[in-house]
């Protein structure tokens, strides 16, 4: 670290009290490289940590989290999507360095453009019918996720005006946008809820859709579509003795879950100062030891009930539904209206996309079902990729760390009659090494 000549021994001491350390360590686990990660505490650094990692596309198969007083410790164990260790050294520097900034960059190269936010009631035909809208209105769709939960629709569209390639900026033009885009959320029967607002402040995309649809309650809603997934299992008890709330969370392991549970437990103002996170094939074993932003535990029945529903909402969010299709072809004016167009006329509900553009090329992901969320008929799926194009949209598998390493590693655990620990035990055994507790017996 180089340091300023102006700079006197007090300041440097503090940026090196502020700045994280971080060790990337490719030689103790045979299966997967460890990030270690130590710092000075603060309410999110949890969160920036485990975003940089997610935004890498990495999996964190198991991680070990520690705040002794005002001190941050985490280990992660990672892999990339086919379960190899991180061997790319410019893939290490680019993390050790996104870890150790203390102000992350959250702009994920939007500048430039303008973020169209819109929540409401889902339906089928719903993207088709904003997509059609935008591009009405001269505005090219450059980068935008959806997410689809308990018969509601989050959507964050970042796009820039057709002619000019700009932001856009004229008052009259937004107001034009956000009417119609509201006129299309409402529909018939959702008045009240449908939202829709213009920002050219940049955001972190995948937090602020935990936010809209936590906003939203979508947590607190029925769902109108009978999708079927693997529900997640959420317990919350109080450690009366050393006055943290205990959060377990098990559930079908993906990317991003970490994420997704750390964010919302970030925005619902609550800390973690322990939690131990493990992978055992494809199921996922949390367990945090939380406390309120003002140290207190979790006080009433309600309030368990609440971090129960929104912690199952924020996984089931991103639950991979329906069939995967990839689109890959040359961008052009309205391809979005056309697209998913294709898809409401063929009968197909879009329950999630990516979208994006890399100079002229579109790379979209949609996930899809049938009308009332079941697995889409192949014969439907061959007739959409005859109109829209065979060599344009595919169909994909889903990205999975391979079996063969997780079989590998649960032999070598297994060697010697080895009794496997409960989640709790392990973050009782980590207290007591720090000295918290008397026994972890």
């Amino acid at each position: 670290m180089e340091w300023h000549a102006c700079l006197d021994e007090y300041e440097k001491l503090v940026i090196r009290m502020s700045t994280p350390r971080v060790v990337i360590d490719n030689a103790v686990c045979p299966t997967a490289t460890l990030v270690k990660v130590d710092s000075a505490r603060r309410h999110g650094i949890l969160l920036d940590a485990v975003q940089v990692l997610t935004d890498m596309n990495l999996s964190i198969k198991k991680a070990y989290i520690s705040s002794d007083g005002q001190w941050f410790m985490d280990v992660f164990h990672v892999t990339d999507l086919n379960g190899n260790k991180l061997t790319d050294e410019s893939v290490i520097s680019y993390i050790e360095q996104s870890l150790e900034t203390t102000d992350p960059d959250r702009s994920h190269g939007f500048d430039g453009l303008t973020a169209l936010e819109l929540t409401g009631t889902d339906r089928v035909g719903l993207l088709s019918e904003v997509f059609a809208v935008l591009a009405d209105l001269q505005c090219n769709v450059v980068d935008a996720k959806v997410w689809t939960h308990n018969g509601r629709i989050a959507s964050l569209i970042y796009v820039k005006d057709c002619n000019s390639g700009s932001p856009i900026e004229d008052s009259q033009q937004i107001d034009r946008i956000e009417a119609r885009l509201r006129n299309v959320l409402k529909g018939d029967n959702d008045i009240r809820s449908a939202k829709t607002s213009v920002s050219m402040a940049v955001t972190h995309t995948e937090r602020r859709l935990h936010q809209m649809m936590f906003a939203d309650r979508d947590y607190d809603r029925k769902p109108i579509l009978q999708h079927k997934v693997d529900l997640p299992v959420v317990t919350v008890q109080n450690w009366v003795e050393r006055g943290y709330s205990v959060v377990n969370v098990q559930c079908k392991d993906r990317t991003k879950l970490l994420f997704d549970v750390v964010c919302t437990l970030t925005d619902m103002q609550y800390v973690v100062f322990h939690a131990t996170i493990n992978t055992t094939g494809d199921k996922a074993y949390q367990e945090f030891y939380i406390r309120h932003s003002d140290g207190t535990p979790i006080s009433s029945e309600p309030e368990r009930q609440r971090v129960i529903q929104c912690l199952q909402a924020a996984v089931e969010r991103r639950a991979y539904e329906g069939v995967r299709l990839e689109l890959c072809t040359v961008d052009r004016q309205a391809l979005l209206a056309d697209v998913t167009r294709t898809f409401r006329e063929n009968g197909l509900n879009v329950t999630r996309a990516e979208i994006s553009t890399t100079r002229d090329m579109a790379l979209n992901v949609f996930y899809v079902t049938d009308a009332i969320g079941n697995i889409a008929d192949p014969k439907t799926i061959e007739a959409v990729r005859q109109k829209i194009g065979l060599g344009k949209l595919k169909v994909k598998e889903l990205p999975l760390v391979y079996q063969e390493k997780v079989e590998r590693e649960e032999q070598a655990v297994g060697v010697g009659g080895t009794v496997l620990l409960s989640l709790g035990s392990i973050v009782r055994r980590n207290l007591y090494n720090l000295g918290l507790i008397k026994s972890y017996s």
